[in-house]
């Protein structure tokens, strides 16, 4: 069954995963502007983590606070929901969880260069939602035994639909 942000793990043993969104206002719903409701607000969105190392309790949702503390066969995954409003279109157009493989990190795809890791950023769409998945590796050296761990996490994501999450009322 999937949470109330329709995002879920069935991890592979090892692995430590939370579900979050930081404090701010809720997004809109669609039929908003017709009730006249437009009022500027600070909106966030579900943040599912996941790491071969305990999660801190105060962490970015890009892995601030995380990445600093992988050990080289660690690995942090980040599911950033972006809302429905930018689902299936330009960045977000690739529908479905992306495959990745070794070839899709690089150092350079750090938020800030971090000696010897690496990461993959990806765009997609699923279900009426658009995200990005954010990997890092401890060790790019050692990325073709770390991308098979960091697959097997990403293959065992639930992202609950749109609809689904809405008629259930759970908040995207």
């Amino acid at each position: 069954m999937a949470d109330t942000y329709g995002l879920k793990a069935d991890a592979p043993r090892g692995w430590h995963v939370a579900v979050t969104r930081r404090p701010g206002a809720t997004p809109l719903a669609p039929d908003a502007r017709a009730r006249g409701l437009l009022e500027e607000q600070d909106v966030t969105r579900p943040v599912l983590h996941a790491c071969t190392r305990p999660l801190p309790e105060l962490r970015g949702d890009f892995g601030t606070g995380v990445v600093d503390l992988l050990g080289p066969d660690d690995v942090f995954v980040a599911l950033v929901d972006y809302g429905t409003e930018v689902a299936d279109q330009g960045l977000f157009e690739k529908q479905g969880l992306p495959r990745l493989a070794p070839s899709h990190f690089a150092p350079n795809r750090l938020q800030r260069p971090l000696p010897g890791m690496s990461a993959s950023q990806q765009f997609f769409s699923q279900g009426g939602r658009a995200f990005c998945l954010f990997t890092v590796l401890g060790s790019h050296a050692r990325r073709m035994a770390s991308v098979p761990r960091a697959m097997a996490l990403v293959s065992s994501l639930h992202i609950t639909d749109r609809a689904t999450l809405a008629r259930l009322g759970g908040h995207p």
